[in-house]
């Protein structure tokens, strides 16, 4: 949509500049700001967006207007270029607004100085960007409309397709032959992830999206409801191919060895083929809108699968294969849930015993939900250990050197070793992220020059022919940049190319001289990064990776406490910080798996702390989702016995986050007696398979050894206390 977006504001503003018989020069540089105006505005709420465009065109105009007047004083032109990014990026410590008109002055600056703007040539170039901002107004708010809901929306529909595809990969797992079992579960590890990723997204959309906090809170509980129960189904059918129980890091560490494939699962026995079936009546509840549904067929598939839910209701099989029935009636009640919250009241005429217990939990749970705001936490940083102060004069320092470089391979090209500094650090906060970036914008810079040299070659003189690949170009740039900066890089390189071709400027001297600026521009972000103010990788993901432990500490301490018959809290809040950060400490991470680090042992145990990280964090997000149940739930009580389990977790994890932060401390990780022996010995008797304090057994177990396992690989020392006896699951 963003690509759209800016596609449709850039093609007006070439259609009305063209009605105006403007000339190239200004067409080019119109299509540019219609592009900075657009792409710079990220702010959620509308009335925001227009404020921020109507405060950027003035700001637009002032460093225009500057760098024409500052056009034949070099000396002072290149002083406030250094003083101008420095502020830019100062200025994204004021959040959305700030950092869209930061960078809004920035890249405008580098506009006139791409055209070449003189005193003379300012009064046409101003009314250029004056149609090329209201350009980007029509399309933002009449032709492509973006709002939070229309956005919350498209997210919804997302996340829908995306449980859909996660329950097809689970249908290929339960009929794939061994020797395909490699490439099935790469598959449903990538959907798992992508899921995950779609249920973050719309966690963070939900406050401006939605009416009230109420609402927000039951989508956000519905979401996450279903994200849990569609990963805990792939567990449960991992399991029944194996021939022992499959362990969840299967389905978060990449290349994780084949569980041994079993005899629990036969090809054409009758629970198997009943297994199918269901799977497949599953996907088709998650993928058909309710607007869709006709007559009793669906109504009858949804009561057969919520049935599954009550034990005399499962068909005959072994106590694997009738635990992914379970799993198959969980989830089938997690999208009746999030067929409730996204589609509103649906017809009842037809309901069964089972799906109206279901009804009935999903209203008990609606009344308990309340609206609890989340205030945000303050960052007590000062001075120059505030990360935007710290990348202003990193960045700064950079363009010196950028600037000096640049001018003795060209006196008038000099500014792309800048604009490579500049963006090397945008959206980076370590050294080796910077060092990953700017090897991946190289990279992407010569494939895209010789890209530019056969298009500039074939288009010629056909000036909107050029321009339709410009705006070809960019929507690939804006589709293509979540997925790899080396192919935006690429896209961005070869619309320079034809940018060229239309100003007359194009040579194949001027594409080389844009590889060597663009390898010079690299080099001095990674000596900024380095010696200005450093923040190593290492010291980056240590403090992420404390943040990590802590939330999912109080994730975890929280849940428990309400299993044991404690207060209720925001345990879904809980467990959406620990997703952020978790999602922050893996990008985080990315120079250190990179293909390219020459560490390969670090790498491995990078990926490995990273999945059992996100295993810890997929048992700790169950324990949230059943803990919320307890307080209203005629089905779940809580006990009290819980509370010894969590208190040894929530050791663990406090001892390995201390000696994560070099605390001193002489605490020792606890390892030993299972979890089931510890309640044993409280109580009498086993917890029946299928039953949710067996589930809530389950994940304690999974994450007390997740936790353990975090241990060695930190060298954390590890205290054992006894034999272990784990729950299977």
């Amino acid at each position: 949509m963003a690509g759209l977006r800016t596609v449709a504001a850039i093609a007006l503003t070439l259609v009305v500049l063209a009605l105006l018989d403007t000339d190239v020069t200004h067409m080019v540089a119109g299509a540019m700001a219609a592009m900075v105006s657009t792409f710079a505005i990220k702010e959620k709420q509308v009335s925001g967006q227009a404020i921020t465009l109507a405060l950027g065109l003035p700001v637009a105009l002032a460093a225009m207007s500057l760098a024409a007047l500052l056009h034949s004083r070099i000396i002072a032109g290149d002083l406030f270029f250094v003083a101008l990014i420095f502020a830019a990026v100062y200025s994204r410590r004021f959040g959305d607004r700030g950092t869209a008109l930061g960078l809004i002055g920035f890249q405008i600056y580098f506009v006139s100085l791409f055209v070449g703007v003189t005193v003379s040539s300012l009064p046409d170039l101003c009314g250029t960007l004056a149609i090329a901002f209201a350009g980007s107004a029509v399309v933002r708010f009449a032709v492509v409309p973006e709002t939070p809901q229309r956005i919350l929306r498209r997210l919804r529909d997302a996340f829908r397709a995306r449980v859909a595809q996660l329950v097809a990969s689970q249908i290929e797992l339960l009929d794939a032959p061994p020797e395909q079992l490699d490439k099935v579960l790469d598959d449903l590890r990538r959907h798992t992830a992508r899921l995950h990723e779609a249920a973050l997204m719309i966690q963070g959309r939900l406050e401006e999206g939605t009416r009230d906090a109420a609402t927000a809170a039951l989508l956000q509980r519905r979401v996450a409801d279903a994200e849990i129960a569609t990963e805990r189904l792939g567990v449960l059918l991992l399991n029944a191919r194996s021939a022992e129980r499959a362990d969840t890091l299967t389905l978060h560490l990449p290349h994780a060895p084949v569980p041994a494939t079993g005899t629990l699962i036969t090809t054409h026995d009758d629970a198997t083929v009943t297994l199918r079936r269901d799977l497949k009546a599953l996907h088709l509840l998650v993928a058909r809108p309710a607007s869709d549904d006709r007559g009793t067929a669906v109504a009858h598939v949804r009561n057969r699968l919520l049935g599954y839910r009550d034990e005399d209701k499962l068909p005959p099989g072994s106590t694997a294969i009738q635990d992914v029935f379970r799993g198959i009636g969980e989830a089938a009640r997690s999208v009746l849930g999030l067929r409730l919250a996204l589609d509103g009241p649906q017809d009842e005429s037809n309901d069964t015993p089972a799906t109206t217990r279901s009804r009935e939990e999903f209203d008990a749970e609606d009344v308990a939900i309340g609206a609890e705001e989340e205030a945000d936490e303050d960052d007590d940083r000062r001075g120059l250990q505030r990360p935007t102060t710290r990348a202003a004069f990193q960045v700064s320092v950079g363009s010196v050197l950028a600037i000096i470089g640049g001018e003795f391979l060209s006196t008038q090209r000099w500014y792309w070793a800048v604009l490579t500094c500049w963006v090397v650090f945008l959206n980076t906060a370590s050294t080796g992220e910077i060092l990953v970036k700017g090897y991946r914008r190289l990279l992407g810079t010569v494939v895209g020059v010789v890209a530019g040299v056969g298009l500039a070659g074939l288009v010629g003189n056909h000036t909107w022919i050029a321009f339709a690949l410009v705006l070809l170009f960019i929507f690939a740039m804006f589709f293509t940049a979540p997925l790899s900066y080396a192919l935006m890089s690429f896209f961005v390189t070869a619309m320079l190319g034809l940018l060229y071709t239309l100003l007359n400027t194009y040579s194949f001297s001027v594409l080389v001289l844009r590889i060597e600026e663009t390898a010079l521009g690299a080099v001095c972000g990674i000596i900024a990064a380095v010696l200005v103010l450093p923040v190593h990788t290492d010291r980056r993901t240590d403090e992420l990776l404390g943040t990590v432990l802590d939330r999912l500490g109080d994730v975890v301490s929280a849940a428990v406490e309400q299993l044991s018959g404690g207060p209720a809290s925001d345990l879904l809040g809980k467990a959406r910080d620990l997703d952020t950060a978790l999602d922050e400490l893996r990008a985080s991470t990315k120079p250190l798996t990179h293909p390219i680090t020459p560490l390969r042992g670090r790498r491995r145990t990078v990926r490995y702390l990273v999945a059992l990280l996100e295993t810890c964090a997929y048992h700790a997000r169950s324990l949230a989702a059943t803990a919320e149940l307890v307080p209203h739930s005629k089905n779940i009580a809580a006990d009290p016995r819980l509370e010894r389990a969590g208190l040894r977790i929530a050791h663990n994890i406090a001892v390995i986050a201390a000696y994560v932060e070099d605390e001193k401390t002489d605490g020792e990780v606890t390892s030993g007696a299972s979890i089931a022996s510890m309640l044993k010995q409280d109580g009498p008797g086993a917890l029946p398979s299928g039953t949710v304090a067996f589930r809530v057994l389950r994940h304690l177990q999974r994450l007390d050894e997740g936790v353990v396992g975090l241990a060695r690989p930190l060298d954390v020392p590890v205290a054992d206390r006894g034999e272990k006896k784990g729950v299977r699951g």
